[in-house]
């Protein structure tokens, strides 16, 4: 049940914004009387699920969810159908229009893209409100792992800036430190600032959970139970834990560690309940967790900010140029050699199977539509960056060869256009094929 309503969202999102996108490619080469021969949500290799021409355009969904596209007359593209192309330029084709007119067809998928994700932030905004963790007000200690140490934080440290910069949301920190080139912090009354290491980057990035080398220092005392076998085993709120499998803890963080290699078995709990010591077998999951989650003591640390319409409009705009930015960002641990951020880079289903979806304590999940619509915003933001890369087959390649023959003041000749585009195809079918296979060696090992 689970997977199906990953699979649906996954669905239902990437076709929001495949439809949309080409939208932003259809409409303006409408306006300027540009043919559009095809308007595909999937791409169709030899046959198509479902298709009907209305007019001079065939409308379609392909079998292959890895995007979409128009095909516009006259025009270069992923198809590589060159044979149109020999014929003198008639009016209605893309290559007889100006090229401020090619231009604004070429950046309208990500256009879309990026308004798209305005209106979603701004409607979640002016719906929900937001909840910011306010790092000022922390009084609890953070919590420094070995990654985090080798990346030169000390025991005690509080973080004052990140590239200069203060960061109020504590949810937001530790990307930013992992994005990071410096670290301002407070250590023995003085500031004192240092570069990040890569090293410690690295084992970071590495981890399971990449975020976890910074965390708040809470005492474990069970106010929230998401699973219900655990409650079943005897667990209650109110619970201090003091041992795991016979190892003493004081804090939240040091329990995930022992937790973690216990996956699917049984762990020994002794907790403090009314001053009484009580000894428990509680499962773990699958996922290595036993869902015991410190909500309350963090709550006082959150301020929910609530918007009016201009408000979250202009909030939802800060947000999405966040978003953008921290893409822009990541890609810097994606080529960091040290880092190797590339080996987390997934597919379609390493996308699934991140997919948002509520538990309650019984196990039932469903669809959390504030969530959906986060990811989907999210997403959106990505593929707009994603698009706008200058590779012969996206958006930004095209884009590339417009500007040159708006600055030059002629063409790309169409020779060069072809074999740039063929090179940008095969180097894109490449990159899906190890993408997607990455993902099914990730699934089969267990590491997806």
């Amino acid at each position: 049940m689970e997977i199906a309503i990953k699979v649906f969202q996954f669905i239902l999102s990437i076709s929001i914004l495949v439809i949309l996108h080409e939208l932003g490619h259809f409409l303006p080469a409408k306006y300027f009387k540009t043919k559009v021969e095809k308007f595909y949500l999937f791409f169709d290799p030899y046959f198509s699920l479902v298709k009907k021409k209305i007019g001079e355009t065939e409308y379609g969904i392909g079998w292959l969810p890895f995007g979409g596209y128009v095909k516009i007359a006259g025009m270069v593209d992923e198809s590589m159908d060159t044979e149109q192309l020999k014929q003198p330029a008639q009016p209605w084709e893309f290559r007889a229009k100006p090229a401020w007119q090619r231009l604004i067809i070429m950046l309208g998928g990500v256009t879309v893209n990026f308004f798209l994700a305005w209106l979603i932030y701004s409607c979640l905004l002016g719906n929900n409100g937001e909840n910011i963790f306010e790092a000022e007000r922390m009084t609890t200690p953070l919590h420094y792992t070995e990654a985090a140490k080798k990346m030169g934080f000390q025991d005690g440290d509080k973080i004052l800036k990140v590239d200069g910069k203060t960061q109020k949301d504590f949810k937001k920190l530790a990307l930013d430190v992992l994005l990071s080139d410096e670290i301002t912090v407070e250590r023995g009354g003085k500031e004192v600032t240092f570069p990040t290491n890569d090293d410690g980057k690295a084992m970071a990035f590495n981890d399971p959970e990449p975020k976890a080398f910074l965390t708040p220092r809470i005492s474990p005392i069970v106010d929230t139970i998401a699973i219900k076998e655990v409650s079943n085993a005897g667990l209650k709120l109110g619970d201090k834990i003091l041992e795991i499998n016979g190892k003493k803890i004081s804090f939240f963080d040091e329990l995930k560690p022992l937790v973690i290699p216990q996956a699917g078995k049984m762990v020994a709990l002794k907790v403090s309940r009314n001053n009484e010591i009580v000894d428990l077998k509680v499962p773990v999951s699958k996922e290595g967790v036993i869902g015991i989650l410190p909500y309350k003591e963090l709550k006082k640390y959150n301020n929910h900010v609530e918007y009016s319409f201009a408000g979250s409009i202009k909030r939802g705009f800060t947000l999405t140029i966040e978003s953008l930015t921290y893409q822009i960002k990541q890609f810097k641990l994606i080529f960091n050699k040290k880092v190797q951020g590339y080996k987390k880079v997934g597919g379609p289903l390493a996308i699934i199977n991140k997919m948002p979806v509520d538990k309650d304590a019984s196990g039932n999940v469903s669809i959390n539509w504030t969530d959906f619509w986060a990811f989907t915003a999210m997403f959106s933001v990505w593929l707009a960056f994603l698009n706008l890369i200058p590779i012969p087959g996206l958006d930004g390649g095209h884009v590339i060869f417009t500007l040159y023959e708006m600055i030059v003041g002629k063409p790309v000749p169409q020779k060069v256009l072809e074999n740039a585009q063929m090179v940008g195809v095969i180097f894109l079918l490449g990159l899906m094929i190890l993408i997607f296979g990455s993902d099914i060696f990730k699934m089969v090992t267990g590491s997806l």
